[in-house]
This record gives structure tokens, sequence and C-alpha cells, in this order.
């Protein structure tokens, strides 16, 4: 099983990355602030402008290091990778495989299905921790409805309606889930681009780590992130990393940032407010998010597939592989990942 490494995330605007010998350098106004050896990263993840240096990008390559910049406020803005991996035959497979609708179909359909049964029973363990509730039961029973509409989709335009619908019920009744901080952190419906509260920037900041590390699974995989079978072909577009995170947005992301507000592991004073550019996190508030986001990569779970202990930050590398074999045809059908 593959070894989960660290993400090296550089949140400060002004530093710069740099390399010494094998080891990752960041500095702030040319004063070094932290090192490690790269042997013992897989990712960087850097927010800011200042950029890093030719020798640093250079040791990233040699070592399969992915490097990811990100505007301070989480949008993504370039990646960089070194020469590209894996068995040519697979990505010929997986181009070939990406013209025929009907593939397509099946393939989102499944994670589409997956994405609704996972928002699913987020509501129905509220329902049996906290009792009953007449709203969040109106939104799982359109929730199965449209699940059961979505495997039964002609195309890939019904896929998304009825996924909108189900989407739409599940974050009409998502303040439910916030038990503490209530009046802090309200919550009236999705929204983004900018995010208009601190939620939904959470959300936001989430879904833009949660990309990044698909990403880099489905490139040491062999898969190519830039061809989907959900999401439209457009140029820089990383669609089948797109695809892929429908199925992991309601338990990496969602859950994720449920529990740093119940557990008041994030206030009010995180979030900077700008008015019609929407709301952000501060800088102490991205190094709380990340700290916890660390954190949880590195407990453990029971692979509803595998059937066996994997650590949570494997498990886009996990949905990858397993997705790289149904191409090659190794097994049957896709296993989706699907939450108890």
């Amino acid at each position: 099983m593959r070894k989960l490494l660290n993400t090296l995330y550089v949140t400060t605007p002004d530093a710069y990355i740099s390399k010494d010998g094998q080891n990752i350098v960041v500095s702030i106004n040319q004063k070094e602030v932290f090192r490690v050896p790269s042997v013992n990263i897989e990712s960087i993840v850097t927010f800011g402008y200042n950029g890093a240096s030719p020798g640093l990008m250079k040791l990233c390559s040699e070592n399969g290091i992915s490097l990811t910049f990100l505007t301070p406020f989480g949008r993504f803005i370039c990646r960089m990778q070194g020469p590209t991996q894996g068995n040519v035959l697979l990505r010929k497979s997986q181009y070939s495989l990406s013209d025929s609708i009907e593939w397509s179909l099946h393939l989102s359909s499944l994670i589409i299905a997956a994405k609704i049964q996972n928002y699913r029973n987020i509501l129905r363990r509220l329902l049996r921790d906290y009792g009953t509730n007449t709203e969040v039961e109106d939104a799982i029973r359109i929730m199965e409805s449209n699940k059961k509409l979505v495997l039964c989709a002609s195309d890939s335009g019904q896929i998304m309606g009825y996924e909108g619908v189900a989407s739409n019920a599940y974050f009409g009744v998502l303040p439910h889930l916030i038990l503490q901080q209530k009046e802090d952190f309200p919550f009236t419906g999705r929204n983004r681009r900018p995010p208009k509260d601190a939620v939904n920037a959470m959300l936001s900041f989430a879904y833009s780590l949660i990309s990044n590390d698909i990403t880099a699974a489905l490139e040491t995989v062999g898969l190519d992130p830039y061809v989907g079978f959900l999401h439209k072909l457009r140029p820089g577009r990383p669609s089948l990393a797109l695809d892929m995170m429908e199925e992991f947005r309601a338990y990496l992301g969602d859950r994720f940032v449920i529990s740093l507000i119940n557990k008041r592991q994030v206030s009010p004073n995180d979030f900077l407010f700008q008015g019609d550019n929407g709301v952000v996190l501060t800088d102490h508030g991205k190094k709380q998010f990340i700290t916890a986001w660390q954190k949880r990569k590195k407990e453990t779970i029971v692979h509803p597939y595998l059937n066996e202990k994997v650590e949570i930050g494997l498990l886009p590398h996990i949905q990858a592989m397993l997705l790289a074999r149904y191409i090659r045809n190794d097994i049957d059908d896709y296993p989706v990942f699907l939450i108890k």
C-alpha cells in the first residue's frame, strides 16, 4: 500500500520557496523560516505570488513532488508537474472511453449517485443521533428519488439536473448539522466566487484542497486528470479530478467543515468579511484549517471496497487506482466511495 507522506502548505503570501541540497526551504523577506527534507514531502501547495526557485522546481520534478500555486484566497493559479507517469496504454484507453457516450454515462451516473447517497447518509446519521426532523426527512426523500433518477438517466444533462435538485435539498437543511456557534455561522445556501459567508468560504477552500489531492493522485496512477467523463473538457480544467471529487465532497469536505464549527476550532475572527468581494479565511484561519486538515488525513477508516484500514489522506489515491483498474478492465465495475 502506498505510504502517506506530508503535504507542505505555505500559507504566508510573502513566502518564497527554494532548495538547499535535498531540502525544501521557505523564506520570508530573504530570511529562512522553515526547512524540511524533500524525502518527507509528496506535494507543496503555496498561497501567494512570490513563487518558487527554478532549483526547487527541478527538485520537485525529479522526486515526483507536485507543486501547486493558489492565490492567497485559495483560487487555483497553476500546477507544476514533472514527466508524465504511468503506462501510455492506460491513457490511450482513457481517451478512447471518454469519447464513448455509453461508457461515460455509466461512470457519471455511478459517481453522482454516490455523491447523493453520501449526502443522504450524513443526514441519516443526524437523525440517528438527534432524533426526528421533518425538514431533514423530506430532504432525504428528495435525495432518494433523485438518486434513482440519476441511475436511469439517458444523458449527462439529466444527471446534472437531478444532482442539482438533490444538492439543493441537502444544502437547504445543512444548517441543522451546525450544532454549535449557530449565530456566528449562518448558512442560507451554497454560493461561491466569491463565497458570501464563512461556511461557504470554508467549503470552497476544502474543495480546492480536495481537487488538488485528487489531481495528484490521478497523475500518480497514470491517468490524465484533464480528460473526464462528466465535466466538459476545457483548456486547463482538470475534468477527471472534478468528476472524482463528486464522491468525496460530503465526506472529505462538508463533514470536515461542519466538524470545525461544532468543535469550535474556528471562530468568526478567523474570517475577513470584504463586502461585495465575499468572505475569506484570514492567515490565522488558514493555518487553523490546514492544521486540522493534515491531522484528519492521518486518521484511518476501513475502506468500503477493499475492506482494509487506510489513512483518509490515501482515499484519493485508492479511488484513482480503482478507476485505473476499471479502465483497464481488471475489475467489472468502478467501486465508488460510500460512507456509512
